[in-house]
């Protein structure tokens, strides 16, 4: 047992003062302990003895490594909550601007009690002045006395749905009203049911 360890020491000949030291950039190696579980090694010299230098540049290029690993998984994660911030800013604007012109539509001129679920069409006079009506241009033909704006769908929140984007509107409608027509009870499995959500 000559070259058994003095308790204290650390591996290298480094005396530890108890606090394992604090791990570099490249790692840092375990301590060793002469009588692990407390049982004597049966030769320290085989357990202890000084490895390949080869082995410490494996080991430093193995934590490099991993450090790469980490920091490309963490910005991978970070680009992919970016991206999704961003969708929801978008997704904020087109709920302004649609406020916005909902709120804009609400105040235009109108003779009429506007009922949900009906189409309007908006005009504008010459004197510059919007207002609602319920015959289309295609109605008027060629004598139609006013300039033609689009064309909107009262929806049943009062909401406005441009003409172009009515038959869209109305499928995801349709999708929600077939959910809110689904039994209330809880499905006995945890996974998503999308059955019949297609056309």
């Amino acid at each position: 047992m000559e070259d058994a360890e003095v308790p204290g020491q650390a591996e290298g000949g480094v005396e530890s003062s108890g606090v394992p030291p604090a791990a570099g950039r490249g790692g840092a190696l375990v301590e060793r302990t002469p009588t692990p579980g407390g049982l004597a090694l049966v030769s320290p010299y085989h357990t202890h003895r000084v490895g390949d230098p080869l082995d410490l540049v494996a080991l430093a290029e193995q934590v490099q490594k991993a450090d790469e690993f980490i920091r490309a998984n963490a910005t991978n994660k970070l680009t992919v909550i970016a991206e999704q911030v961003q969708h929801l800013q978008e997704q904020a604007r087109k709920v302004l601007e649609d406020a916005r012109r909902d709120a804009d539509l609400h105040h235009v001129a109108c003779n009429m009690v506007k009922k949900p679920g009906n189409i309007y069409y908006l005009y504008q006079r010459e004197s510059g002045q919007q207002y609602f009506s319920i015959i289309s241009p295609k109605e008027w033909g060629a004598n139609c006395p006013h300039d033609f704006l689009g064309a909107y769908k009262l929806q049943h929140d009062l909401s406005w749905t441009p003409y172009e984007d009515i038959e869209k509107q109305d499928a995801k409608i349709s999708i929600m009203d077939k959910l809110l027509n689904q039994p209330v009870a809880l499905p006995p499995c945890t996974e998503p049911i999308f059955q019949g959500l297609s056309h």
